[in-house]
Protein backbone atom coordinates (compact mmCIF):
# COMPACT_ATOMS: atom_id res chain seq x y z
CA UNK A 1 0.00 0.00 0.00
CA UNK A 2 1.52 3.52 -1.01
CA UNK A 3 1.72 5.93 2.28
CA UNK A 4 -1.35 8.91 1.72
CA UNK A 5 0.77 11.49 -0.41
CA UNK A 6 -0.54 14.96 -1.88
CA UNK A 7 1.57 17.09 -4.19
CA UNK A 8 1.68 19.92 -2.54
CA UNK A 9 4.25 21.72 -5.02
CA UNK A 10 3.46 25.26 -6.12
CA UNK A 11 0.17 24.79 -8.69
CA UNK A 12 2.97 25.66 -11.53
CA UNK A 13 4.80 22.44 -10.51
CA UNK A 14 3.78 19.22 -12.66
CA UNK A 15 3.09 16.39 -10.02
CA UNK A 16 4.50 14.01 -13.15
CA UNK A 17 7.46 14.13 -15.42
CA UNK A 18 7.97 11.88 -18.59
CA UNK A 19 11.09 10.01 -18.23
CA UNK A 20 10.93 8.93 -21.65
CA UNK A 21 10.61 12.72 -23.05
CA UNK A 22 14.51 12.18 -24.13
CA UNK A 23 15.92 8.95 -25.70
CA UNK A 24 18.98 9.71 -23.68
CA UNK A 25 21.33 12.12 -21.86
CA UNK A 26 22.23 12.27 -25.46
CA UNK A 27 19.60 13.47 -27.02
CA UNK A 28 19.15 15.88 -24.51
CA UNK A 29 22.93 17.26 -24.91
CA UNK A 30 22.08 17.64 -28.86
CA UNK A 31 18.72 19.39 -28.15
CA UNK A 32 20.63 21.84 -26.23
CA UNK A 33 23.25 22.71 -27.96
CA UNK A 34 21.33 22.89 -30.82
CA UNK A 35 18.89 25.31 -29.72
CA UNK A 36 21.55 27.11 -27.56
CA UNK A 37 24.53 26.99 -29.89
CA UNK A 38 25.90 30.25 -29.60
CA UNK A 39 25.35 31.10 -25.94
CA UNK A 40 27.80 30.52 -23.26
CA UNK A 41 27.31 26.84 -21.86
CA UNK A 42 30.54 27.27 -19.00
CA UNK A 43 32.89 30.11 -17.90
CA UNK A 44 36.44 29.14 -16.05
CA UNK A 45 38.98 31.22 -14.98
CA UNK A 46 37.61 34.12 -17.32
CA UNK A 47 37.61 32.07 -20.64
CA UNK A 48 33.81 31.20 -22.43
CA UNK A 49 33.16 28.28 -24.53
CA UNK A 50 29.95 28.16 -26.37
CA UNK A 51 27.39 25.38 -26.54
CA UNK A 52 28.67 25.32 -30.26
CA UNK A 53 32.31 24.80 -29.10
CA UNK A 54 30.93 22.39 -26.42
CA UNK A 55 29.71 20.25 -28.94
CA UNK A 56 32.33 20.21 -31.56
CA UNK A 57 34.98 19.66 -28.65
CA UNK A 58 32.79 16.55 -27.29
CA UNK A 59 32.78 15.28 -30.82
CA UNK A 60 36.17 15.41 -31.32
CA UNK A 61 36.89 13.52 -28.15
CA UNK A 62 34.03 10.75 -28.34
CA UNK A 63 35.81 10.35 -32.01
CA UNK A 64 39.31 9.60 -30.15
CA UNK A 65 38.20 7.26 -27.65
CA UNK A 66 36.60 5.44 -30.48
CA UNK A 67 38.86 5.19 -32.96
CA UNK A 68 42.19 6.22 -31.38
CA UNK A 69 42.10 3.89 -28.48
CA UNK A 70 39.55 1.49 -29.28
CA UNK A 71 37.18 1.36 -26.80
CA UNK A 72 33.42 0.60 -27.83
CA UNK A 73 30.33 1.29 -26.28
CA UNK A 74 29.51 0.40 -22.76
CA UNK A 75 33.14 0.29 -21.79
CA UNK A 76 33.73 2.43 -18.51
CA UNK A 77 36.07 5.75 -18.97
CA UNK A 78 36.93 7.51 -15.36
CA UNK A 79 37.07 11.07 -15.22
CA UNK A 80 39.44 12.36 -12.14
CA UNK A 81 39.84 16.06 -12.26
CA UNK A 82 38.07 19.71 -10.64
CA UNK A 83 35.74 21.59 -12.11
CA UNK A 84 37.30 22.79 -15.33
CA UNK A 85 36.24 23.21 -19.17
CA UNK A 86 38.05 19.93 -19.70
CA UNK A 87 35.26 18.27 -17.37
CA UNK A 88 32.05 18.69 -19.58
CA UNK A 89 34.19 18.45 -23.00
CA UNK A 90 35.01 15.10 -21.50
CA UNK A 91 32.07 13.90 -19.95
CA UNK A 92 29.96 14.53 -23.18
CA UNK A 93 32.10 12.73 -25.50
CA UNK A 94 32.22 9.75 -23.33
CA UNK A 95 28.02 9.60 -23.17
CA UNK A 96 28.48 10.46 -27.07
CA UNK A 97 30.79 7.55 -27.75
CA UNK A 98 28.34 5.16 -25.87
CA UNK A 99 30.63 4.72 -22.94
CA UNK A 100 29.99 5.23 -19.17
CA UNK A 101 31.40 7.95 -17.09
CA UNK A 102 33.00 6.67 -13.90
CA UNK A 103 33.18 9.77 -11.42
CA UNK A 104 36.35 9.94 -9.69
CA UNK A 105 37.09 12.04 -6.34
CA UNK A 106 40.67 13.93 -7.31
CA UNK A 107 41.70 14.00 -3.90
CA UNK A 108 41.56 10.52 -3.16
CA UNK A 109 44.54 8.72 -2.26
CA UNK A 110 46.18 5.43 -4.29
CA UNK A 111 44.60 3.16 -2.40
CA UNK A 112 41.03 4.59 -2.59
CA UNK A 113 41.32 5.38 -6.64
CA UNK A 114 43.24 1.58 -7.30
CA UNK A 115 39.45 0.27 -5.55
CA UNK A 116 37.26 2.55 -7.82
CA UNK A 117 39.26 1.37 -11.09
CA UNK A 118 39.13 -2.31 -10.59
CA UNK A 119 35.97 -2.38 -9.53
CA UNK A 120 34.32 -0.50 -12.05
CA UNK A 121 37.00 -2.41 -14.72
CA UNK A 122 37.81 1.55 -16.31
CA UNK A 123 39.83 0.57 -19.15
CA UNK A 124 40.95 4.45 -19.80
CA UNK A 125 41.11 7.72 -17.57
CA UNK A 126 41.08 11.59 -17.67
CA UNK A 127 43.61 12.71 -15.09
CA UNK A 128 44.66 16.80 -14.50
CA UNK A 129 48.54 16.73 -14.33
CA UNK A 130 47.99 17.75 -10.31
CA UNK A 131 46.68 14.26 -9.59
CA UNK A 132 49.01 11.95 -12.20
CA UNK A 133 51.76 10.80 -9.21
CA UNK A 134 48.85 9.31 -7.25
CA UNK A 135 47.45 7.30 -10.79
CA UNK A 136 51.23 6.25 -11.33
CA UNK A 137 51.35 4.60 -7.84
CA UNK A 138 48.56 2.08 -9.03
CA UNK A 139 47.89 2.15 -12.70
CA UNK A 140 49.32 -1.04 -13.36
CA UNK A 141 47.15 -2.64 -10.88
CA UNK A 142 44.09 -2.18 -12.86
CA UNK A 143 42.52 -2.32 -15.70
CA UNK A 144 43.88 0.82 -17.36
CA UNK A 145 44.85 1.06 -20.35
CA UNK A 146 44.61 4.16 -21.64
CA UNK A 147 45.72 7.64 -19.97
CA UNK A 148 44.72 10.92 -20.75
CA UNK A 149 46.55 14.05 -19.25
CA UNK A 150 45.48 17.53 -18.67
CA UNK A 151 47.21 20.55 -17.55
CA UNK A 152 44.62 22.64 -15.32
CA UNK A 153 45.44 25.61 -18.15
CA UNK A 154 44.24 23.33 -20.91
CA UNK A 155 41.12 24.66 -22.44
CA UNK A 156 41.86 28.25 -21.93
CA UNK A 157 43.43 30.87 -25.24
CA UNK A 158 47.43 30.57 -25.82
CA UNK A 159 48.59 32.83 -23.96
CA UNK A 160 46.85 32.72 -21.05
CA UNK A 161 46.98 28.80 -21.17
CA UNK A 162 50.94 28.67 -21.08
CA UNK A 163 51.06 31.10 -18.01
CA UNK A 164 48.18 29.25 -15.83
CA UNK A 165 49.90 25.78 -16.54
CA UNK A 166 53.69 27.52 -15.62
CA UNK A 167 52.54 28.83 -12.29
CA UNK A 168 50.33 25.84 -11.37
CA UNK A 169 53.35 23.69 -11.98
CA UNK A 170 56.59 25.86 -11.09
CA UNK A 171 55.27 28.85 -9.23
CA UNK A 172 53.17 27.16 -6.79
CA UNK A 173 54.70 23.45 -7.67
CA UNK A 174 51.25 21.82 -7.63
CA UNK A 175 52.04 19.24 -10.11
CA UNK A 176 54.16 16.69 -8.27
CA UNK A 177 56.47 14.56 -10.38
CA UNK A 178 55.06 11.67 -11.99
CA UNK A 179 56.19 9.00 -14.63
CA UNK A 180 53.50 7.55 -17.03
CA UNK A 181 55.43 6.96 -19.88
CA UNK A 182 52.57 5.96 -22.54
CA UNK A 183 50.27 8.96 -21.03
CA UNK A 184 48.16 10.75 -24.04
CA UNK A 185 47.42 14.35 -23.83
CA UNK A 186 44.20 15.71 -23.51
CA UNK A 187 44.94 18.68 -26.23
CA UNK A 188 46.41 16.35 -28.56
CA UNK A 189 43.35 13.96 -27.99
CA UNK A 190 40.81 16.68 -29.07
CA UNK A 191 43.25 17.53 -32.37
CA UNK A 192 43.36 14.03 -33.34
CA UNK A 193 40.05 13.18 -32.65
CA UNK A 194 38.45 16.31 -34.62
CA UNK A 195 40.43 14.79 -37.91
CA UNK A 196 38.36 11.35 -37.06
CA UNK A 197 35.27 9.69 -38.17
CA UNK A 198 32.67 10.47 -35.12
CA UNK A 199 30.04 7.26 -35.11
CA UNK A 200 27.09 7.87 -33.14
CA UNK A 201 26.13 4.55 -31.52
CA UNK A 202 22.63 3.57 -30.87
CA UNK A 203 22.11 4.48 -27.39
CA UNK A 204 18.52 4.12 -25.76
CA UNK A 205 17.44 5.17 -22.33
CA UNK A 206 18.17 1.81 -20.49
CA UNK A 207 21.65 1.80 -20.93
CA UNK A 208 24.44 2.66 -18.08
CA UNK A 209 25.38 6.37 -18.40
CA UNK A 210 26.97 6.01 -14.85
CA UNK A 211 28.48 4.58 -12.17
CA UNK A 212 28.68 6.85 -9.59
CA UNK A 213 30.40 5.71 -6.61
CA UNK A 214 28.64 5.80 -3.24
CA UNK A 215 28.46 3.15 0.25
CA UNK A 216 27.03 2.25 3.31
CA UNK A 217 27.76 0.61 6.33
CA UNK A 218 29.75 -2.37 4.65
CA UNK A 219 32.81 0.43 4.33
CA UNK A 220 32.87 -0.54 0.37
CA UNK A 221 32.49 2.03 -1.91
CA UNK A 222 29.77 0.55 -4.48
CA UNK A 223 29.03 1.77 -8.01
CA UNK A 224 25.24 3.03 -8.21
CA UNK A 225 23.79 2.05 -11.72
CA UNK A 226 22.39 4.99 -13.19
CA UNK A 227 20.87 4.65 -16.56
CA UNK A 228 19.93 7.42 -19.23
CA UNK A 229 17.01 6.88 -18.31
CA UNK A 230 16.83 7.90 -14.52
CA UNK A 231 19.42 10.67 -14.88
CA UNK A 232 17.27 12.31 -17.21
CA UNK A 233 14.43 11.74 -14.99
CA UNK A 234 15.84 13.68 -12.78
CA UNK A 235 17.05 16.40 -14.65
CA UNK A 236 13.27 16.70 -15.59
CA UNK A 237 12.09 16.58 -12.26
CA UNK A 238 14.50 18.90 -10.62
CA UNK A 239 13.30 21.07 -13.91
CA UNK A 240 9.16 20.81 -12.93
CA UNK A 241 10.53 22.24 -9.38
CA UNK A 242 12.51 24.95 -9.83
CA UNK A 243 11.85 25.89 -13.68
CA UNK A 244 8.95 28.08 -12.92
CA UNK A 245 11.89 30.37 -11.23
CA UNK A 246 14.18 30.06 -14.00
CA UNK A 247 14.15 31.14 -18.10
CA UNK A 248 15.77 29.19 -20.85
CA UNK A 249 18.83 30.86 -22.32
CA UNK A 250 18.64 33.48 -19.57
CA UNK A 251 20.42 32.09 -16.57
CA UNK A 252 23.84 32.28 -14.97
CA UNK A 253 24.69 29.51 -12.20
CA UNK A 254 27.50 29.36 -10.07
CA UNK A 255 28.92 25.74 -9.56
CA UNK A 256 31.36 25.64 -6.64
CA UNK A 257 30.17 22.15 -5.71
CA UNK A 258 32.89 19.53 -7.56
CA UNK A 259 31.20 18.08 -10.93
CA UNK A 260 31.91 14.79 -9.97
CA UNK A 261 29.24 15.12 -6.90
CA UNK A 262 26.45 13.98 -7.77
CA UNK A 263 24.49 16.98 -7.02
CA UNK A 264 26.49 19.38 -8.70
CA UNK A 265 26.52 16.59 -11.50
CA UNK A 266 22.19 16.32 -12.63
CA UNK A 267 21.31 20.33 -10.79
CA UNK A 268 24.00 22.46 -11.84
CA UNK A 269 25.80 20.87 -15.08
CA UNK A 270 22.72 18.57 -16.54
CA UNK A 271 19.56 20.73 -15.59
CA UNK A 272 21.44 24.00 -16.72
CA UNK A 273 22.32 22.79 -19.34
CA UNK A 274 19.04 21.72 -20.41
CA UNK A 275 17.92 24.91 -19.87
CA UNK A 276 20.71 26.53 -21.94
CA UNK A 277 22.27 28.46 -18.81
CA UNK A 278 25.63 29.78 -18.36
CA UNK A 279 27.61 27.60 -15.83
CA UNK A 280 30.33 29.37 -13.63
CA UNK A 281 32.95 26.93 -12.95
CA UNK A 282 35.05 27.14 -9.79
CA UNK A 283 37.95 25.35 -9.75
CA UNK A 284 38.51 25.80 -6.23
CA UNK A 285 35.87 26.93 -3.90
CA UNK A 286 37.95 26.91 -0.85
CA UNK A 287 39.62 29.98 -2.23
CA UNK A 288 37.07 32.63 -0.57
CA UNK A 289 38.50 35.78 -1.59
CA UNK A 290 39.11 34.38 -5.13
CA UNK A 291 35.74 32.70 -5.36
CA UNK A 292 33.88 36.50 -4.37
CA UNK A 293 36.13 37.90 -7.11
CA UNK A 294 34.83 35.66 -9.77
CA UNK A 295 31.42 36.55 -8.17
CA UNK A 296 32.05 40.00 -8.13
CA UNK A 297 32.44 39.65 -12.42
CA UNK A 298 29.15 37.88 -13.38
CA UNK A 299 25.55 38.90 -12.87
CA UNK A 300 25.18 35.17 -11.58
CA UNK A 301 21.27 34.18 -10.95
CA UNK A 302 21.63 31.04 -9.23
CA UNK A 303 23.98 29.24 -7.17
CA UNK A 304 24.42 25.74 -5.46
CA UNK A 305 26.05 24.39 -2.60
CA UNK A 306 26.47 23.01 0.35
CA UNK A 307 25.72 24.30 4.28
CA UNK A 308 29.63 24.43 4.98
CA UNK A 309 30.46 26.85 1.54
CA UNK A 310 27.23 29.12 2.23
CA UNK A 311 28.59 29.62 6.23
CA UNK A 312 31.79 30.29 4.77
CA UNK A 313 29.94 33.23 2.52
CA UNK A 314 27.71 34.48 4.47
CA UNK A 315 30.49 35.55 7.07
CA UNK A 316 32.67 36.86 4.32
CA UNK A 317 32.64 40.70 4.29
CA UNK A 318 33.49 41.00 0.03
CA UNK A 319 30.61 38.56 -0.42
CA UNK A 320 28.21 40.73 1.43
CA UNK A 321 29.22 43.55 -0.80
CA UNK A 322 28.26 41.87 -3.44
CA UNK A 323 25.03 42.33 -5.76
CA UNK A 324 22.76 39.91 -5.67
CA UNK A 325 19.49 41.83 -7.86
CA UNK A 326 20.17 38.97 -10.32
CA UNK A 327 20.24 36.16 -7.89
CA UNK A 328 16.42 34.44 -7.46
CA UNK A 329 17.23 30.81 -6.93
CA UNK A 330 19.91 29.32 -4.09
CA UNK A 331 19.60 25.48 -3.21
CA UNK A 332 21.73 23.80 -0.41
CA UNK A 333 21.85 19.94 -0.65
CA UNK A 334 24.30 17.56 0.28
CA UNK A 335 24.03 17.51 3.91
CA UNK A 336 21.50 19.42 6.16
CA UNK A 337 21.15 23.42 6.03
CA UNK A 338 21.25 24.87 9.10
CA UNK A 339 18.42 27.50 10.55
CA UNK A 340 21.29 30.00 11.29
CA UNK A 341 23.13 30.02 7.71
CA UNK A 342 19.92 29.83 5.89
CA UNK A 343 18.86 33.00 8.07
CA UNK A 344 21.33 34.90 7.28
CA UNK A 345 21.65 34.16 3.23
CA UNK A 346 18.11 35.12 3.06
CA UNK A 347 18.66 38.57 5.05
CA UNK A 348 21.89 39.24 2.65
CA UNK A 349 21.01 38.43 -0.20
CA UNK A 350 17.07 38.63 -0.17
CA UNK A 351 16.44 35.18 -1.69
CA UNK A 352 15.32 32.12 0.38
CA UNK A 353 18.25 29.16 0.71
CA UNK A 354 16.16 25.83 -0.70
CA UNK A 355 17.49 22.97 0.99
CA UNK A 356 16.86 19.39 -1.25
CA UNK A 357 17.37 15.99 -0.43
CA UNK A 358 18.70 13.26 -2.06
CA UNK A 359 21.27 10.36 -2.67
CA UNK A 360 23.43 8.93 -5.02
CA UNK A 361 20.95 5.93 -5.41
CA UNK A 362 18.54 8.07 -6.41
CA UNK A 363 20.54 10.26 -8.84
CA UNK A 364 20.02 12.18 -6.65
CA UNK A 365 16.81 14.60 -6.52
CA UNK A 366 14.28 12.76 -3.95
CA UNK A 367 12.68 15.87 -2.16
CA UNK A 368 13.08 19.64 -2.58
CA UNK A 369 11.30 22.99 -0.99
CA UNK A 370 8.89 24.92 -2.94
CA UNK A 371 10.75 27.59 -4.71
CA UNK A 372 8.43 30.07 -3.67
CA UNK A 373 8.90 29.11 0.44
CA UNK A 374 8.41 32.02 2.35
CA UNK A 375 11.63 30.89 4.42
CA UNK A 376 13.39 28.68 6.45
CA UNK A 377 11.42 25.56 7.88
CA UNK A 378 14.24 22.78 8.38
CA UNK A 379 12.64 20.55 6.03
CA UNK A 380 13.78 18.83 2.97
CA UNK A 381 10.41 19.74 1.08
CA UNK A 382 8.05 17.72 -0.66
CA UNK A 383 8.53 14.76 -2.82
CA UNK A 384 10.16 15.67 -6.30
CA UNK A 385 7.32 15.16 -9.34
CA UNK A 386 6.73 11.18 -10.14
CA UNK A 387 8.25 10.92 -6.60
CA UNK A 388 6.65 8.88 -3.85
CA UNK A 389 7.52 8.39 -0.03
CA UNK A 390 7.11 5.64 2.27
CA UNK A 391 7.91 6.34 6.22
CA UNK A 392 8.09 2.55 7.33
CA UNK A 393 8.68 1.22 10.56
CA UNK A 394 11.44 -1.21 11.40
CA UNK A 395 9.28 -4.00 10.35
CA UNK A 396 8.45 -2.70 7.04
CA UNK A 397 5.08 -1.56 7.86
CA UNK A 398 3.59 1.67 6.38
CA UNK A 399 3.36 4.15 9.07
CA UNK A 400 0.89 7.70 8.72
CA UNK A 401 1.51 10.69 8.97
CA UNK A 402 3.42 12.80 11.83
CA UNK A 403 5.32 9.11 13.07
CA UNK A 404 8.89 8.62 12.45
CA UNK A 405 10.36 5.91 10.51
CA UNK A 406 13.08 4.59 7.78
CA UNK A 407 12.07 6.68 4.47
CA UNK A 408 11.49 5.01 1.35
CA UNK A 409 11.34 6.42 -2.13
CA UNK A 410 10.27 5.24 -5.39
CA UNK A 411 10.32 6.64 -8.93
CA UNK A 412 11.88 6.82 -12.29
CA UNK A 413 15.28 8.35 -10.98
CA UNK A 414 16.05 5.53 -8.80
CA UNK A 415 19.39 3.36 -9.92
CA UNK A 416 19.10 0.01 -11.61
CA UNK A 417 21.12 -1.44 -8.79
CA UNK A 418 25.25 -1.93 -7.31
CA UNK A 419 27.42 -2.76 -9.90
CA UNK A 420 28.05 -6.47 -9.78
CA UNK A 421 26.84 -6.47 -6.05
CA UNK A 422 23.14 -8.05 -6.61
CA UNK A 423 23.31 -8.76 -2.38
CA UNK A 424 24.05 -5.37 -2.08
CA UNK A 425 21.09 -4.69 -4.07
CA UNK A 426 18.61 -6.07 -2.96
CA UNK A 427 19.24 -4.82 0.66
CA UNK A 428 18.50 -1.30 -0.59
CA UNK A 429 15.80 -2.16 -3.42
CA UNK A 430 12.82 -4.21 -2.50
CA UNK A 431 10.80 -6.34 -4.96
CA UNK A 432 8.74 -3.23 -6.01
CA UNK A 433 11.10 -1.16 -7.16
CA UNK A 434 11.25 0.65 -3.34
CA UNK A 435 14.70 2.51 -2.24
CA UNK A 436 15.78 2.19 1.31
CA UNK A 437 17.55 5.96 2.16
CA UNK A 438 19.12 4.50 5.49
CA UNK A 439 17.77 7.67 6.47
CA UNK A 440 15.02 8.72 9.52
CA UNK A 441 12.06 10.95 9.29
CA UNK A 442 8.32 11.79 9.32
CA UNK A 443 6.03 13.88 7.07
CA UNK A 444 3.67 16.72 8.96
CA UNK A 445 0.23 17.72 8.40
CA UNK A 446 0.93 19.99 5.76
CA UNK A 447 2.92 17.26 3.59
CA UNK A 448 7.02 18.46 4.42
CA UNK A 449 9.44 15.68 5.22
CA UNK A 450 11.70 15.61 7.90
CA UNK A 451 14.80 14.18 8.33
CA UNK A 452 15.61 13.16 12.09
CA UNK A 453 18.26 10.76 12.41
CA UNK A 454 20.45 8.06 9.76
CA UNK A 455 19.64 4.50 10.03
CA UNK A 456 23.51 4.01 8.60
CA UNK A 457 26.52 4.36 10.50
CA UNK A 458 27.43 6.76 7.64
CA UNK A 459 29.28 10.17 8.37
CA UNK A 460 28.49 13.34 6.50
CA UNK A 461 31.83 16.02 5.97
CA UNK A 462 30.62 18.69 3.89
CA UNK A 463 28.10 16.73 2.20
CA UNK A 464 30.65 13.93 1.78
CA UNK A 465 30.19 10.27 2.81
CA UNK A 466 32.64 8.83 4.95
CA UNK A 467 32.07 5.33 5.90
CA UNK A 468 33.26 4.04 9.46
CA UNK A 469 34.92 0.88 8.06
CA UNK A 470 37.40 2.31 6.05
CA UNK A 471 38.52 4.85 8.32
CA UNK A 472 38.44 1.91 10.93
CA UNK A 473 40.45 -0.48 8.03
CA UNK A 474 42.83 2.43 7.59
CA UNK A 475 43.61 3.20 10.89
CA UNK A 476 43.67 -0.71 12.17
CA UNK A 477 46.68 -1.10 9.90
CA UNK A 478 48.41 0.55 12.41
CA UNK A 479 50.60 -1.32 14.64
CA UNK A 480 50.24 -0.36 17.85
CA UNK A 481 46.29 -0.11 17.43
CA UNK A 482 44.13 -2.85 19.09
CA UNK A 483 40.82 -2.28 17.84
CA UNK A 484 39.23 0.98 16.79
CA UNK A 485 35.84 2.68 16.14
CA UNK A 486 34.86 5.26 13.70
CA UNK A 487 31.36 7.85 14.28
CA UNK A 488 30.44 11.23 13.54
CA UNK A 489 29.93 13.88 15.95
CA UNK A 490 28.20 17.38 14.95
CA UNK A 491 30.01 19.79 14.13
CA UNK A 492 29.00 23.87 12.83
CA UNK A 493 30.49 23.84 10.04
CA UNK A 494 31.09 20.49 8.47
CA UNK A 495 28.05 19.25 9.94
CA UNK A 496 30.09 16.33 11.24
CA UNK A 497 33.51 15.17 12.00
CA UNK A 498 35.43 12.34 11.85
CA UNK A 499 35.55 10.93 15.67
CA UNK A 500 37.84 7.39 16.41
CA UNK A 501 37.46 5.94 19.89
CA UNK A 502 41.32 3.61 19.97
CA UNK A 503 42.32 0.89 22.06
CA UNK A 504 45.90 1.13 22.05
CA UNK A 505 48.43 -2.21 21.72
CA UNK A 506 51.23 -0.22 22.69
CA UNK A 507 50.47 2.92 25.06
CA UNK A 508 53.25 5.19 23.05
CA UNK A 509 50.81 5.51 20.63
CA UNK A 510 49.77 9.47 20.28
CA UNK A 511 46.88 11.07 18.30
CA UNK A 512 49.30 12.99 16.49
CA UNK A 513 50.58 9.46 15.07
CA UNK A 514 47.37 8.19 14.17
CA UNK A 515 46.03 10.69 12.13
CA UNK A 516 49.59 11.63 10.30
CA UNK A 517 49.29 7.98 9.56
CA UNK A 518 45.62 8.26 7.66
CA UNK A 519 46.48 10.99 6.09
CA UNK A 520 48.81 8.50 4.05
CA UNK A 521 45.85 6.40 2.93
CA UNK A 522 42.82 8.60 3.24
CA UNK A 523 41.46 11.44 1.85
CA UNK A 524 41.73 14.51 3.77
CA UNK A 525 37.67 15.26 4.39
CA UNK A 526 37.66 11.33 6.20
CA UNK A 527 40.75 11.94 8.03
CA UNK A 528 39.69 11.62 11.90
CA UNK A 529 39.90 15.11 13.62
CA UNK A 530 38.79 13.73 16.95
CA UNK A 531 41.04 10.74 18.65
CA UNK A 532 39.90 9.36 21.88
CA UNK A 533 41.87 6.90 23.43
CA UNK A 534 39.79 4.09 25.67
CA UNK A 535 40.40 0.77 27.58
CA UNK A 536 37.84 -1.30 25.99
CA UNK A 537 34.90 -0.59 23.54
CA UNK A 538 31.35 -1.45 23.83
CA UNK A 539 30.34 -4.81 22.32
CA UNK A 540 27.07 -6.25 21.76
CA UNK A 541 26.74 -10.25 22.87
CA UNK A 542 28.39 -11.23 19.70
CA UNK A 543 31.38 -9.32 20.12
CA UNK A 544 30.14 -6.27 17.65
CA UNK A 545 30.97 -3.02 18.92
CA UNK A 546 28.23 -0.76 19.40
CA UNK A 547 29.02 2.96 17.17
CA UNK A 548 25.49 3.70 17.75
CA UNK A 549 26.32 4.39 21.29
CA UNK A 550 29.59 5.60 21.18
CA UNK A 551 28.29 8.23 18.30
CA UNK A 552 25.62 9.59 21.10
CA UNK A 553 27.95 9.70 24.11
CA UNK A 554 30.22 11.99 22.11
CA UNK A 555 27.33 13.94 20.20
CA UNK A 556 25.79 14.66 23.94
CA UNK A 557 30.09 15.29 25.38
Amino acid sequence: MDQPWINHLPADVPAEINPDQFTSLVDMFEQAVNKYADTPAFINMGAKMTYRKLEERSRAFAAYLQNELGLEKGDRVALMMPNLMQYPIALFGVLRAGMVVVNVNPLYTPRELKHQLVDSGAKAIVVVSNFARTLEEVVDQTPVQSVIITGLGDQLSAPKRTLVNFVVKYIKKMVPKYHLPHARSFRDSLSKGRRQQYIKPEITNDDLAFLQYTGGTTGVSKGAMLTHRSVVANVLQANGAYAPALQDGKELVVTALPLYHIFALTVNCLLFLHKGSQNLLITNPRDIPAFVADLKKYPFTALTGVNTLFNALVNDADFKALDFSKLKLSIGGGMAVQKAVADKWQSITQTRLLEGYGLTEASPLVTCCPYDLDGYNGSIGFPAPSTLIQVRSEEGEVLPQGEVGELFAKGPQVMRGYWQRPEESSKVIDENGWLATGDIGYMDEKGFFYIVDRKKDMILVSGFNVFPNEVEDVVALHPKVIEVAAVGVPHDVSGELVKIFVVAKDKSVTEKDLIKHCREHLTGYKVPKLVEFRDELPKTNVGKILRRELRDEASNA
